[in-house]
């Protein structure tokens, strides 16, 4: 294998909090992240609304693509999860209670190094519970012109991205990492968000974006040859390594740890949810699996598939009122 599989679930040890502003609104943003049982996955819940809605982070929820990935449930929603979800998978992380006071995750540096200090801190607990993970059995292509995505059979779990632009900043960047806690946070966790100045006045002209600075956000000048941000980039190739970013956080909603190779070109969050919908309507190409630690080794069973709404995908995800009533006490 191309690294260890880590057969259990996971949540954290203790409730962490941030604060921050919502990129579009400019909001402040209060944001919790908790323990969870197992087999509850990733739910957010918005505490600022009367009837305290929780909302599955899952692919059947996802109500809109348009610069961030949204989920929602009846009226409610949340949007820009992106970030937050990437950090929760590549630092290893399957079941959490997300409270947050406003429909949209903070947006705090652009990245997702801040959610990896609060992981971090919060710690992590191992649970008794099975991880069931997404094996892919045979590729799986999703193509839209001149962009697509695709997923191949692979002992691990690896995200390989390029993309294209007509300037000479950013011109003609790939990457390629093996996602593991260890690898994520210190090659992609920290790789922010980015933008054209003139694409960002005029989302500030929309009422877009009004969160939006240059402590959040890499504006690319005029130019086409430099940022406006003082401190420069993180990394020579931090856009390619922020694409890489959004593969990860948008495919966690496929709900379950996912073993493929992932390889985008020119993908953005439109792509990724049209992507997951082939992966969701493909169920020949893929099964669910279970490991099990015999000495030094790991076993595989393949999980029975349940047939759910037509066909057999079926996250690990429970309402998280069943799910409290499981413990989610650390082994």
């Amino acid at each position: 294998m191309a690294h260890q599989i880590e057969p259990h679930q996971y949540t954290i040890q203790r409730s962490v909090s941030c604060c921050g502003v919502g990129l579009h609104t400019g909001r402040t943003v209060n944001l919790t992240i908790n323990p969870a049982p197992a087999n509850t996955g990733i739910q957010f819940l918005r505490s600022d609304l009367v009837d305290r809605p929780v909302i599955p982070a899952r692919v059947e929820r996802v109500v809109n693509t348009t610069l961030a990935t949204t989920i929602g449930e009846g009226q409610h929603t949340v949007s820009t999860t992106e970030h937050l979800l990437a950090a929760l998978r590549g630092y290893g992380v399957d079941n959490v209670l997300v409270d947050l006071d406003s429909h949209e995750v903070p947006i705090m540096d652009g990245s997702a190094g801040p959610f990896m200090r609060l992981l971090k801190t919060a710690g992590l607990c191992r649970q008794q519970a099975l991880r069931k993970i997404l094996r892919i059995t045979r590729p799986i292509v999703h193509t839209a012109g001149d962009k697509s995505i695709r997923i191949e059979p692979y002992d691990g779990y690896k995200v390989s991205a390029r993309i294209q632009f007509d300037d000479a900043l950013i011109s003609e960047q790939r990457y390629s990492v093996e996602v593991t806690p260890d690898r994520f946070g210190k090659e992609i966790a920290r790789a922010r968000t980015f933008g054209f100045v003139e694409q960002v006045e005029q989302l500030w002209q929309n009422g877009l974006a009004l969160g939006g600075t240059l402590d959040n956000v890499i504006a690319i000048h005029w130019n086409r040859r430099s940022i406006l941000n003082e401190n420069g980039l993180r990394f020579d190739d931090e856009f390619i390594r922020h694409k890489v970013l959004d593969v990860i956080g948008d495919i966690a909603l496929l709900g379950s740890p996912v073993m493929g190779h992932v390889i985008a070109d020119r993908s953005g969050h439109e792509l990724h949810l049209a992507f997951m919908q082939a992966i969701i309507d493909n169920p020949q190409s893929w099964e669910y699996v279970t490991y099990k630690k015999k000495g030094e080794s790991l076993l595989r069973q393949v999980v029975p598939a349940t047939p759910t709404s037509g066909h057999c995908f079926a996250p690990f995800f429970a309402p998280i009122g069943d799910a409290m009533a499981t413990s989610s006490a650390c082994i």
